[in-house]
């Protein structure tokens, strides 16, 4: 490669950060308009706050409304249903996979509860767990599971024939070539899976602590909008997104790196 073809490594770098430069300005130019909007009287500020004052409620939230406990208990509960359906939703998954009937019973059924309503199921999960963190996990756990075992499922049975082929021509045991073989081919689709079902038990988790009033940052919220703090709601609102956003890139990177250790 000659040096008038070569690519500037400054202008690499700059063409990588561009997206993220691009999203952050959509995101002010968004908030500027939004505060012009409320102060012209666009929009009524007894219904969304100007993001001045939004952005003036961040360190009062987290002085005075205990954020960063609340923050803690709230992942502690999102990790703790993490665990358990990222070890029955994968088991779960090599099980249907297994026995073809169980699929043909079940497969369809685990599809539905991806997409049915759970969250409306808290008040049977209260009367089973009581009013307390096993309602909050419980919740977040049944919800996430399907997404788990689908893309294990997937995973496995969308394995290459001819890996499963060179496997039965050394003689493989059926599980030396699961876990030589099936397993590791499927890994890149069943970490899809779990983080899917991560987010998913996130978003219940702390949907669930707002209907229930008990917990971490879903409890905020609910008690900022019980007293009618807008701006204050509003920033624990935010604070939510930004976890959920955070959340979602460090499984991402996670996701990244274990797949390139395999």
């Amino acid at each position: 490669m000659t040096m008038a073809t070569a690519t500037p490594p400054r202008r690499v770098r700059l063409s990588g950060a561009l997206p993220a430069l691009t999203g952050l300005g959509t995101l002010v130019a968004f908030f500027v308009i939004l505060e012009i909007l409320i102060r012209s009287g666009g929009l009524n500020r007894f219904i969304v706050p100007p993001p001045s004052e939004i952005i003036a409620s961040f360190p009062r939230i987290i002085v005075e409304e205990q954020v960063l406990s609340r923050f803690v208990m709230t992942l502690t509960e999102c990790l703790t249903a993490g665990v358990m359906l990222t070890v029955f939703g994968v088991a779960g998954g090599v099980l249907m996979h297994r026995f073809k009937l169980l699929q043909q019973a079940c497969e369809t059924w685990v599809a539905a509860l991806a997409s049915a309503p759970v969250v409306l199921c808290y008040p049977l999960f209260l009367v089973i767990y009581g009013r307390n963190a096993w309602t909050i996990i419980m919740m977040g756990f049944v919800s996430a599971l399907p997404p788990v075992i689908l893309k294990t499922l997937e995973g496995i049975s969308g394995t290459r024939k001819v890996l499963v082929n060179v496997g039965r021509s050394f003689n493989l045991t059926p599980t030396q070539q699961f876990w030589k073989i099936l397993f590791p081919a499927a890994l890149p689709t069943i970490f899809v899976g779990i983080r899917l079902g991560l987010i998913f038990a996130l978003i219940n988790v702390v949907g669930v602590e707002f209907l229930i009033n008990f917990g971490g940052l879903g409890q905020l919220i609910n008690e900022l909008a019980e007293r009618y703090d807008l701006a204050g709601t509003y920033a624990a609102i935010c604070f939510v997104v930004l976890v959920s956003v955070m959340f979602f890139m460090v499984l991402e990177k996670a996701e990244r790196w274990l797949t390139r250790a395999e």
